[in-house]
């Protein structure tokens, strides 16, 4: 018998004794984790036979996979995974409304795209403490030609999709490895015009192509250089062609669209799995005991993740006080008239957390009405609109005035810039250098026999506009402004902005951490499919945009980005009004929970044995 046959019954020994001492010495090898670690790892290294069996952390069921274990490998913030963090318990999220279905390719909703964020994954990530450094995940490496022009990517080998039944066939799949072909098969279903997906066809139209080099190494192609496109090529994910092409023949993109039954499931390979989805009732995850982050040390130690669907926001702000919901974002009314309860005071169940907002809101003009197109009349009505007055009313003073489309705290965002003030007699002064005047005393400004007087969209239920919107108009009256005011439910209201049917509406945009304007702001982004639903158009804008994209010195971009943004302040195409301050309930039984620059991540919050929750 040769060494190797001895090593193999030392090891077995070896399992067997620590498999009978995790069942009844439980309690031992909760003081002896990382030893516990050690000896898995040596067996590991002795026998195939055993290299993938893993001891059961103190604490846990059996036939858990341990959140943190780490192999030494290279994996974006592993640093900010505690290594003794106790898997388990639950955080339940609350949403207002449900989604039409669960693809994010072709429903483009916030809510879903957390769904699809925490059930898949991407080659690489960023650094939560630097953002500007990305780590790898999917990805065991990449590099870029000097041309930055080509990125080749090398796939770590044995990443699972999540094991899934399909809801057509039933057939069940199990064990399947993601590879390059699956990369190529979700850039082929974007770029498909006859999906659905022109949202996302948009952020990847300068990609000329991906070309699969093996299983584990691809190279996506740009069409020219895009300062963005280290962002989007390692931030791109795989589609699992054996769910959305199941059947022979080529690909059938309106089967995609109207594949309403394996259009309710999600099938990813990141660290949750989807379980169910009850309508209009919850949906809910559990983590993927395959997850390849798990042997990286980036498992997540959350077991499950719940979204309740609650439409009334009096119910869900209940349920957040009996503890019913774990994490939810609160409104600033909430934070400042409702949070002086026991939940919130010291030692109570909930804390709260106070970060800068990354989003702004807006006023926006329907560029392609004559009353909106001279730019005097739109500085006129910014300076008619009281925005000290709403932030210190409405948001509680939780937030700043928004300049431009930048986030505050970027490099990217102009500080020498000072906001509109508000000034009546200075917007009707820029009236009537426009022309407009009150000629026939009824109170109403006029110009050329045509009265100022437009209708803003108002969103159904929104308490924030139901309480700005008079404001707003009894300025605007003030000034000899008739602004009427409509409301629409959310469908609606969306279906009127892509028809370009409205004159003026209130939203808000995200403000991404490296800043491209071309989606909302250049010309061509006027069409179906684009966000420059006002109908901007300036070829001076156009050209800063297009400089931008290309410019690959962070300095030179920054100065291009203050240009466009006093363009855009001088401009004024939109009245831009708050970024507004992010405010979040987060119960107090999490540990590391940790405010980063771009937010509180979830995936390295971990509780303590004795405060887990399960599902209701």
């Amino acid at each position: 018998m040769n060494r190797n046959f001895y090593l193999n019954i030392v090891a077995t020994l070896i399992l067997l004794i620590l498999i009978f001492f995790g069942v009844v010495m439980v309690g031992v090898f909760d003081r002896m984790r990382f030893e516990q670690e050690a000896n898995r790892r040596v067996i590991a290294e002795l026998t195939e036979a055993v290299r993938n069996i893993r001891s059961v952390p103190a604490g846990e069921a059996r036939g858990e996979a341990a959140s943190v274990v780490n192999t030494g490998a290279p994996a974006a913030n592993r640093e900010f995974f505690e290594p003794d963090a106790t898997p388990g318990d639950r955080i339940i999220y609350v949403s207002a409304a449900d989604t039409g279905n669960m693809n994010y390719l072709i429903t483009n909703e916030a809510t879903l795209g957390e769904f699809y964020g925490i059930c898949n994954s991407s080659p690489a990530a960023r650094n939560l403490a630097n953002p500007d450094v990305f780590e790898p995940l999917m990805a065991e490496s990449w590099k870029l030609s000097e041309d930055k022009l080509t990125y080749t990517i090398k796939l770590r080998k044995g990443i699972l999709w999540h094991d899934f039944t399909d809801p057509v066939t039933g057939k069940e799949w199990r064990d399947v490895e993601v590879t390059a072909h699956d990369f190529k098969f979700y850039y082929d279903v974007v770029m498909n015009p006859q999906t659905n997906c022109a949202p996302l066809r948009g952020s990847l139209m300068d990609i000329q192509d991906i070309e699969v080099i093996n299983d584990y190494e691809f190279k996506v192609v740009w069409k020219k250089k895009y300062f963005r496109s280290e962002l989007i090529t390692l931030g791109l994910g795989p589609l699992p062609r054996h769910l959305y092409h199941a059947y022979e023949g080529p690909f059938d993109p309106l089967k995609f669209n109207d594949d309403h039954q394996r259009n309710r499931i999600i099938v990813g390979c990141g660290p949750y799995r989807f379980v169910r989805w009850d309508k209009d009732a919850r949906v809910v995850f559990t983590r993927w005991e395959k997850y390849f982050g798990n042997e990286l040390g980036i498992g997540p130690p959350v077991k499950n993740i719940v979204y309740e669907i609650i439409k009334m926001a009096n119910t869900r702000f209940q349920a957040l006080l009996g503890g019913n919901i774990d994490w939810m974002g609160l409104t600033p009314e909430q934070w400042i008239t409702r949070t002086n309860v026991p939940q919130f005071q010291k030692g109570g169940t909930l804390d709260k957390y106070q970060t800068g907002g990354q989003s702004y809101s807006y006023i926006g003009y329907n560029l392609r009405k004559p009353l909106f197109q001279d730019r005097r009349v739109r500085q006129a009505l910014t300076m008619l609109v009281n925005r000290e007055r709403i932030l210190k009313d409405i948001y509680y003073g939780l937030g700043r005035i928004a300049i431009g489309p930048f986030y505050h705290d970027s490099p990217y965002y102009d500080k020498g810039l000072e906001p509109w003030p508000f000034d009546p007699q200075k917007a009707k002064q820029l009236l009537a250098e426009a022309g407009w005047r009150d000629t026939d005393g009824d109170g109403v400004l006029d110009k050329d026999g045509v009265k100022f007087e437009f209708t803003m969209m108002e969103i159904a239920n929104s308490p924030t506009q139901t309480r700005m919107f008079p404001i707003i108009k009894e300025d605007f009256a003030k000034a000899g402004i008739d602004m009427k005011i409509q409301t629409f439910e959310w469908s609606v209201y969306i279906q009127r902005l892509d028809q370009r049917n409205y004159e003026a509406c209130s939203l808000a945009w995200s403000m991404p951490y490296d800043p491209d304007q071309y989606q909302v702001w250049h010309s061509d982004s006027d069409g179906s499919g684009g966000s420059n639903h006002i109908g901007f158009r300036n070829p001076e804008a156009d050209r800063l945009i297009e400089a931008i994209r290309v410019e690959f010195d962070v300095k030179k971009r920054i100065e291009l980005a203050h240009q466009f943004q006093r363009l855009l302040h001088e401009e004024q195409p939109y009245t831009f009004l708050f970024a507004a301050d992010r405010l979040e309930a987060i119960s107090g039984r999490y540990r590391n929970v940790r405010v980063f620059p771009l937010g509180i991540p979830a995936e390295i919050i971990w509780t303590p044995r004795a405060q887990q929750l399960t599902i209701p």
